[in-house]
């Protein structure tokens, strides 16, 4: 049996992926600010993995620490693709350039691409979560 905090947790990460994953096709739609849509489906992907991490006991206090953890707990474990590493670290780095480093405009384009990337992301963790049975 799965302790009840971890499980209302997890559930709690995942509506907060939910909406911020909503909130970039919201913006998606509207052919907002490609740095939003970004900003929107990287933090769905981050709070995916939040509730990945709430199974494991390792919750980080940074950024960094989240993605190094989804490498090391679930990719180089082959319990989610490389692919999915990819995509997270692409997103995580255009939201960091976009905000911190902006040499150029993000793309729409681009946007379109770490939102669709972004969802992928988000049903596979949810799928993993379902067949744990921590949703």
């Amino acid at each position: 049996m799965k302790p009840e905090h971890v499980v209302e947790l997890v559930k709690l990460r995942l509506e907060h992926a939910r909406i911020a994953s909503e909130d970039a096709q919201f913006l998606l739609n509207g052919k907002r600010s490609p740095q939003s849509i970004i900003n929107r489906a990287c933090y769905a992907m981050f709070y995916a993995v939040l509730a990945l991490l709430q199974t494991t006991s390792k919750v980080p206090a940074k950024h960094t620490g989240v993605l190094s953890l989804f490498d090391t707990e679930f990719v180089m474990k082959g319990i989610f693709p490389k692919a999915l590493s990819k995509d997270f670290h692409q997103a995580f780095e255009l939201r960091q350039v976009s905000y911190y480093q902006p040499v150029k405009p993000l793309t729409f384009a681009e946007a379109q691409d770490i939102s669709a990337k972004s969802q992928l992301f988000v049903d596979n963790v949810k799928q993993y979560l379902k067949t744990k049975e921590f949703c």
